[in-house]
C-alpha cells in the first residue's frame, strides 16, 4: 500500500506538480473496469486529505459496482487546451492504483487510493519536446522526452 504522502516523500517535486494539476479544477476523469473487463470512463471529484488521494461514489453507480468487483482505477486531472505558446501549457497528470475504503461518507462510498503509478505530461520550457515523468513505488522518477 502506498499513500499519497509516501509519494510526496519519495518524489516531492513530481508529487507537487501532479497535485497542482489535480487541484486545477473540480472535475476529473476516472477509469474503472466493467464486469467483462472492458474500460469505463466516468467523471469524478477528488481531494487530497490527510496524506491521501480520496474520492467518493454515489450509491448504485456503475463505477461503484466496477470498483466492488475490481479495485484497480486510473484518475486523470482536468484537461486544459494548450495555449499558442506550448511551453505555457500546465500539463496533465494521471494517477493509478487500487481503491480502498476510506472514511465514512454521508451518502455513497468513500475511497482512498493505494498508488501504483504517478505520471506527469508537459511541454519542455523551450516548447520543443514533450516531457513525461513517471514514478512507481518500487523506483525513482523516470523521465522520457519526445520530439
Amino acid at each position: 500500500m502506498t499513500t499519497w504522502s509516501e509519494v510526496e516523500g519519495a518524489a516531492p517535486e513530481l508529487a507537487a506538480a501532479v497535485r497542482a494539476c489535480f487541484e486545477r479544477g473540480k472535475h476529473k476523469t476516472m477509469a474503472t473496469l466493467r464486469a467483462d473487463g472492458s474500460p469505463r470512463i466516468s467523471g469524478i471529484e477528488t481531494e487530497f486529505v490527510d496524506g491521501e488521494l480520496t474520492f467518493g461514489m454515489m450509491p448504485g453507480s456503475v463505477k461503484l459496482a466496477d470498483v466492488g468487483r475490481d479495485p484497480r482505477v486510473a484518475l486523470h486531472s482536468p484537461s486544459v487546451d494548450p495555449p499558442e505558446d506550448p511551453s505555457q501549457w500546465p500539463g496533465e497528470a494521471k494517477v493509478a492504483g487500487r481503491a480502498r475504503s476510506g472514511p465514512p461518507a454521508e451518502e455513497g462510498a468513500s475511497f482512498a487510493l493505494d498508488v501504483t503509478e504517478v505520471v506527469l505530461t508537459r511541454i519542455a520550457e523551450l516548447g520543443d519536446r514533450l516531457v513525461i515523468e513517471s514514478w512507481r513505488p518500487d523506483g525513482r522518477v523516470r523521465r522520457v522526452e519526445r520530439t
